[in-house]
C-alpha cells in the first residue's frame, strides 16, 4: 500500500505547492481523497494512472478540496472503459458534479455512483474486496468530512503444521488456504482456512482529515492508524486565527495523533504563506508533541508496512 500526495496546501493553488490531495494505492487500485484544481497535473507526475481510480472522497464543497473533481472525471474519460466510479463527499456533492457536467457539456463514458453524508446515515461509507472507508463530521465552518480508509483483515499465519496433520499435501492447496479460500481433499473432506491458520491479523488504516478543529470524531477516526493525514494549517503562534477559521496548528494535529496512537503523522494543507524555508519552523513546532511526524510535500510517497502482530 503507498499514499502520494498530489498536494499539500490549502487555501490556494501555488507556485510552489499544489492544494491538498491524497491517492492511496492498494492491490493496483486508486482511491483518492480531496481535489483541488489541478490535482490531475500531480496525479500523472506520479504515474498513478487513473483507470485505476475507484473513489474520490470530498471533504467539504470548499473550492480549494473539490474545483479538481471535474478533471479527474475528463481525465478518466480518455480511456477505454474505465469502469464505474465512486464520488463520496457532503449533502451537494452529486448537484455540484451534475450541473457543472450539464454546463460545461464534458465526456464521460462510465457510471458515478454519488453517496453523500446524512447525520442518520451508516458509518461505514464505502466498501469493496480490498478496504472500508468510515466517515465521520469534522468542526468546520461548514459540514467537513474526515475519512478512515482500512484494508480488510489478513488470514491467519499459516500453520504448515496443521495442514499436513489434516491431511492437505504442500502445493497449490496451501496456496489457497493462505488466500483464504476453502478446499477440498480427494477423500470429500473440506478443509476451511480456520483449521490451518492463527488469529486474524489486522488490515493497514489511514487516516486523512483536513479543515477541522480537534474533536472526538477525529480522535475517533485517526484511532492507531497506520498514517494519519491531518492538516496543520498554521504555526502555535498563529493560533488565535485558526481558532477564529476553524484550522488546526501543527502543535493541535500533532498532539490529535500522539492521542491517537497513529504510527505517524504527515501534516498538510499548509497556508500559502509558509514557503520552502519556513517548513522547518512547522516541523520543529510539532515534534515536541508527537515524533513521529512529517510535513507534507506535493508528490511525497509513504509506503505503509504491515504492522508486527
Amino acid at each position: 500500500m503507498e499514499c502520494v500526495l498530489l498536494g499539500s496546501g490549502g487555501m490556494m493553488p501555488m507556485p510552489y505547492r499544489f492544494l491538498t490531495s491524497l491517492a492511496v494505492r492498494h492491490q493496483g487500485q486508486l482511491y483518492v481523497f480531496d481535489a483541488g484544481e489541478g490535482c490531475q497535473i500531480n496525479l500523472k507526475r506520479a504515474k498513478l494512472g487513473i483507470k485505476s481510480l475507484r473513489l474520490v472522497a470530498v471533504s467539504h464543497l470548499h473550492a480549494d478540496h473539490c474545483l479538481g473533481v471535474p478533471g479527474l472525471l475528463m481525465l478518466r474519460a480518455q480511456v477505454t472503459d474505465p469502469g464505474p466510479l465512486t464520488i463520496l463527499g457532503p449533502p451537494g456533492i452529486g448537484r455540484f458534479v451534475s450541473q457543472l457536467r450539464e454546463l460545461l457539456g464534458f465526456f464521460i463514458n462510465y457510471p458515478i455512483n454519488f453517496v453523500e453524508w446524512s447525520e442518520a446515515g451508516p458509518e461505514v461509507a464505502y466498501e469493496d474486496e480490498l478496504v472500508r472507508i468510515r466517515w465521520g463530521p469534522l468542526e468546520h465552518s461548514t459540514l467537513c468530512l474526515g475519512y478512515r480508509f482500512e484494508e480488510h483483515p489478513r488470514p491467519g499465519k499459516f500453520r504448515p503444521e496443521a495442514a499436513q496433520a489434516l491431511g492437505v499435501a504442500e502445493g497449490p492447496l496451501w496456496g489457497k488456504l493462505q488466500r483464504g479460500e476453502r478446499v477440498m481433499l480427494e477423500n470429500g473432506i473440506t478443509i476451511i482456512p480456520d483449521q490451518v491458520a492463527g488469529p486474524a491479523r489486522p488490515g493497514r488504516h489511514i487516516c486523512y482529515a483536513v479543515d477541522t478543529r480537534p474533536n472526538r470524531s477525529l480522535d475517533k477516526l485517526c484511532q492507531g492508524v497506520d498514517v494519519a493525514f491531518l492538516e496543520g494549517m498554521f504555526l502555535p503562534e498563529d493560533h488565535e486565527e485558526a481558532e477564529e477559521k476553524m484550522h488546526m496548528t501543527v502543535v493541535e494535529a500533532a498532539q490529535v495523533a500522539a492521542n491517537a496512537g497513529a504510527g505517524l503523522a504527515v501534516l498538510v494543507h499548509i497556508s500559502p504563506r509558509y514557503v520552502e524555508e519556513d517548513l522547518e519552523k512547522l516541523t520543529a513546532a510539532a515534534v515536541q508533541k508527537f515524533e513521529a511526524l512529517k510535513i507534507g510535500r506535493d508528490l511525497g510517497r509513504y509506503s505503509i508496512l504491515y504492522r508486527e502482530v
